[in-house]
């Protein structure tokens, strides 16, 4: 048995994990282009990173943030991504991919409940498995997970939004990840928004379940519904354009991402409605969503971090092999946070936030 494999063994007999990796001795590096493929070194260790998708640069930086930290390692990487959001069956063939190749590791954002049963298999055959930015339900089907607190992402947003109405009525399109699937990206960010606004959810890992009308903080709601983007900006314009048929006075619009935000806004300026009109709020703080709240297109994003996630994933499997020592969650959490800040040039009294500015010095890093 080698080291490697020895390693692996010991920590799933359960031997002591001394500490979490040290990670202010991290450094972190600047989001940019990514690709796929095979890179980094010699040391022996084989990382898989599995994305959701490269249509997203989201992902392409976290590619980068991996990248980097596998050179700087010595660690051997293969990436790989669906062909779309929500495509299972690429990222299961990836995973099987790692497996067979004898990876130490693999990083992957779950494109939905199918894949944990490779996830499984993989942890079987001796691989430690790292999800970032989106947990798998259930939290342990996966060795840790390195993401944004996404239910306090959304809370950030709502909590500005209803702070910014003072007492307006709001009526608030929902433009969600999926319809068709539950992820807990999606209802952790639709349910915190809510939340933030002071609106009493249901269900809270069920989007849609709450009162269509009510009060929130500042004042009367009402939810026009809520519409699946894919994250994207194509059916994110879609989405606002079913929404506005329902309803034209929509003046809330909250978005599971900065795509989707981009293609509401076009819906939005296509009907007539101008940035004074209607409040658009989203969760992801990239380079290209923080020029978008410095032109008013976007009003307020929760900005989070991919390049640190994929960054301390491939670090914690190459300390992993090389001492034994495994990576902690949060204390009080089930993953490892990773961090997140309100961006706004419209501050609100109460919500802590940054500039845009501030936040496009450290978009993505």
């Amino acid at each position: 048995m080698n080291l490697m494999t020895s390693n692996r063994a010991a920590l799933r007999r359960g031997v002591a994990v001394t500490g979490a990796i040290a990670l202010g001795a991290l450094s972190l590096t600047a989001c940019g282009g990514g690709g796929s493929g095979d890179s980094g070194g010699d040391n022996g260790v084989g990382v898989s990173l599995i994305v959701k998708t490269t249509t997203n640069p989201f992902f392409v930086a976290m590619q980068d943030g991996a990248e980097a930290a596998a050179s700087e390692h010595g660690v051997s990487l293969t990436m790989a991504a669906g062909k779309a959001d929500g495509d299972e069956e690429t990222q299961i063939q990836a995973i099987e991919n790692a497996v067979a190749r004898g990876d130490a590791g693999i990083l992957i954002t779950p494109n939905g409940p199918s894949v944990v049963d490779a996830i499984e298999r993989a942890r079987d055959a001796g691989l430690y498995v790292i999800a970032l930015d989106t947990p798998p339900d259930p939290a342990d089907a996966v060795d840790i997970t390195f993401a944004t607190d996404n239910r306090q992402a959304g809370t950030l947003i709502g909590e500005w939004t209803a702070a910014q109405l003072d007492g307006e009525q709001a009526t608030i399109a929902m433009l969600d990840l999926f319809d068709d699937k539950v992820v807990s990206v999606d209802y952790d960010r639709d349910q915190g928004f809510l939340e933030g606004m002071g609106i009493d959810v249901a269900d809270p890992a069920v989007n849609g379940d709450e009162a269509a009308t009510g009060s929130y903080s500042g004042g009367e709601y009402e939810i026009v519904g809520n519409e699946a983007s894919q994250g994207s900006e194509d059916a994110g314009r879609t989405a606002m354009e079913n929404l506005l048929t329902k309803n034209p006075d929509i003046n809330v619009v909250y978005t599971i991402n900065e795509p989707a935000a981009y293609g509401a806004f076009q819906a939005l300026e296509a009907a007539g409605k101008s940035a004074d009109d209607v409040l658009i709020v989203s969760v992801d703080g990239g380079c290209a969503g923080v020029d978008n709240v410095q032109s008013g297109t976007i009003d307020a994003t929760s900005q989070q971090y991919p390049v640190k996630m994929a960054e301390l994933g491939v670090e914690a499997i190459a300390e992993l092999v090389e001492t034994g020592t495994a990576p902690e969650t949060t204390e009080g959490l089930d993953f490892f946070n990773t961090g997140v800040a309100l961006v706004t040039d419209s501050a609100a009294d109460g919500v802590e936030s940054i500039d845009s500015a501030a936040a496009s010095e450290i978009c993505w890093g």
